[in-house]
């Protein structure tokens, strides 16, 4: 797709982003820079990319009928699933048919919208080194699991569960022992997606840091696909929900190279259009562990990664706009501008259309950015904003990001 249209012309080439939270409204802006029609869908009013696209509808995505009634009405070039809670199997059925064109494919949006389909695929199908691992439909099952009480190998403590379907670390706990599992099965209940009864437990590796490791497909100047690799990005999470992250994160020459040929193993599956032939052009956000040079698959998402908000401060082209270009055919650039680093702003209480102090004084912390991403309800723990740093190295940009981040009082008006 190298041709582009006029947006809300006969011509104009239309993009439907499934989920427009602070992720997809990135996106958004992204590909109206190019020129595109953009429709925003999400389950709640006024998400933050229904405040830029050029139109917002609010559905269950999760609903085959709604999500195909509304594909069909809009007949967008292309479908961006940005969340997980998303009706897979009908977005197959309309790529079989020919309707539309799934980005990066269906099946890899099928795949990746759980834990099992992409983990079973990694370490059953690609042979790639994991944690060890079982699912699990109930609480017996999971203590089973664990002590090996059902004559398979023992999980072991410590270990980590978490629902097969959540976002952001919703639902994931660490179980240092059995006083532990009851509460763990039951917050994965409550921070899955969808109420599907189902975990996976993974044994805790001791691991030195973990990586992002955005990597795209993406076609060059003379339209081949090639697979290309930002520099890997740290972050730090709490509950199983980045707080921090920053770029580039220091890693041993051999430690590299597997995780590239790891992320590269993963996408060029994942890539695979119905037929067999190369496609699924886009970015990934491939999550590994780090030992040394020993590196382990953790996860993937085909699009922008929450800890990649950081590239909006580092790379000549951000991960959005990575992704915004790739999925038009058109060339990318993955380069590192400079070190920097995000830090998250959360929202501290419950209610509607909050009000943020203090947003001066964190832009006065030098080299600094803020995003505030305008969802019109807060939480405690909800993510309501991101500030962002730059600096000539990766400590002194996380400093900064903090301080920034810490100047930002979101309130009850």
């Amino acid at each position: 797709m190298t041709t582009l249209g006029t947006p809300l012309s006969s011509h104009a080439t239309k993009v439907m982003l499934l989920g427009s939270g602070e992720l997809g409204k990135e996106v958004l802006m992204s590909l109206q820079r190019l020129g595109v029609e953009t429709i925003a869908v999400d389950r709640y009013d006024h998400a933050p990319g229904h405040q830029v696209a050029h139109h917002a509808r609010t559905i269950t995505m999760s609903d085959p009928a709604q999500l195909k009634a509304l594909i069909e009405a809009e007949k967008p070039d292309l479908v961006v699933p940005e969340i997980e809670a998303i009706a897979t199997p009908m977005l197959e059925e309309l790529e079989a048919a020919g309707g539309v064109r799934v980005i990066p494919t269906a099946r890899a949006a099928r795949l990746t919208m759980d834990r099992e389909g992409i983990r079973r695929l990694a370490a059953e199908t690609l042979g790639l080194p994991t944690s060890p691992y079982r699912f699990c439909d109930s609480l017996a099952e999971l203590q089973a699991a664990i002590t090996g009480a059902d004559g398979q190998p023992a999980i072991g403590y410590p270990c980590v569960v978490k629902p097969v379907m959540s976002s952001s670390g919703k639902g994931q706990s660490k179980v240092d022992g059995p006083e532990d599992v009851a509460c763990a099965w039951d917050y994965a209940m409550e921070g899955g997606r969808v109420a599907k009864g189902r975990v996976i437990v993974e044994g805790f590796i001791d691991f030195d840091y973990e990586i992002t490791l955005l990597t795209v497909r993406a076609r060059n100047a003379q339209g081949e696909i090639e697979t290309q690799f930002c520099e890997p990005i740290g972050h730090l999470q709490q509950s199983g929900d980045y707080v921090e992250s920053w770029q580039p994160q220091p890693m041993q020459a051999a430690a590299l190279q597997s995780a590239r040929a790891i992320a590269k193993a993963v996408t060029d599956n994942l890539g695979q259009g119905r037929d067999g032939q190369p496609s699924g052009l886009g970015l990934y956000g491939v999550e590994l562990f780090v030992q040394g040079d020993q590196v382990w698959f953790s996860e993937v998402s085909p699009r922008p990664h929450d800890t990649g908000l950081v590239t909006l401060a580092t790379q000549w082209q951000s991960e959005f706009e990575l992704h915004a270009r790739a999925i038009l055919g058109l060339p990318v650039d993955t380069r590192l501008r400079n070190a920097g680093a995000s830090a998250v702003i959360y929202g501290g209480v419950d209610g509607h259309g909050l009000v943020f102090d203090g947003v001066a004084e964190a832009l006065s912390v030098p080299d600094s950015d803020l995003r505030l991403f305008g969802k019109p309800e807060g939480f405690v723990k909800r993510r309501m904003g991101v500030a962002l740093a730059r600096a000539e190295a990766v400590p002194e940009a996380r400093e900064r990001a903090r301080l920034a981040a810490s100047r930002v009082k979101p309130r009850l008006p």
